[in-house]
């Protein structure tokens, strides 16, 4: 079994590479520091690398040539990044490279791996959201609106296979704060007491190779996904104000 995953250079991407190679999947990986990747290589072994920067389509496109022959058997889609403070005032090509890399290179995968997966009849698709897909978000909306845009597409996708009977699976990971780089790389501290990465890795997994849907883990990331649906639209965008002003640090454009 082989297994592609993005953003495997830190955080949860980095704990699904391993715990996929302790499984004894073949791994591809990629990532924009190649240091590391290489140290991935060596350590993990049955591994291939491609540095690539997904916010750049010819990247996206050059990962799956990479990988197109080689019988890929699941494609996990981990490489995100955010952008902290007011839309008026945060840098506009943070943004735009942003949303590059949250949607557009998930979305160009997905679509490139999915159509070889159905040749097959066979495969996992496993996207990487938040828990923020399912809500709104001041102060990081552009954010918010990205893993909004993952899980919709990943839920549409997931009906469009059921109803074929097929035997590919996609599920999509919501989680709430993961102890990762993320937060400092964003610019904000944690507002609530995070899971693991590697807590993180290990239950998207599970859920993954069951073939289910979502992967919502905690019991406060699933009160904040499936709670919201009672909640005024006006409250919810309080409460994630504030959530969100919480977590202010000094900087507010930061990439991770």
């Amino acid at each position: 079994m082989k297994a592609l995953v993005t953003g495997t250079t830190s955080g949860i991407g980095k704990k699904i590479a391993e715990k996929l190679s302790e499984k004894g999947w073949e791994l591809i990986l990629t990532g924009r520091n190649e240091d590391v990747l290489a140290e991935m290589k060596n350590r993990l072994g049955n591994t291939e690398i491609i540095a690539a920067d997904l916010s750049k389509r010819k990247d996206v496109y050059g990962v799956y040539e990479f990988c197109k022959d080689r019988d890929i058997d699941m494609l996990v889609n981990n490489a995100g990044f955010g952008v902290f403070g007011k839309f008026v005032d945060t840098d506009l090509d943070s943004e735009l490279e942003m949303i590059d890399v949250n949607i557009t290179a998930v979305h160009i995968l997905m679509k490139l791996f999915l159509r070889d997966f159905r040749k097959r009849n066979r495969g996992i698709i496993l996207n990487v959201a938040s828990v923020a897909g399912f809500m709104h978000g001041p102060l990081m909306s552009g954010y918010y609106a990205s893993k909004n845009y993952v899980l919709r597409l990943s839920m549409a996708i997931h009906e469009e296979l059921r109803r074929e009977k097929s035997n590919v699976s996609i599920t999509v990971f919501c989680p709430g704060p993961v102890d990762t780089q993320f937060n400092s790389r964003a610019g904000v501290n944690f507002s609530a007491k995070p899971i693991t990465a590697d807590y993180a890795a290990e239950y998207a997994l599970k859920k993954a190779f069951a073939g289910n849907l979502l992967a919502v883990p905690g019991l406060t990331a699933k009160v904040c996904a499936f709670g919201q649906r009672f909640a005024p639209y006006k409250l919810l965008s309080m409460v994630a104000y504030h959530i969100q002003h919480a977590k202010k640090s000094s900087d507010v454009n930061r990439r991770c």
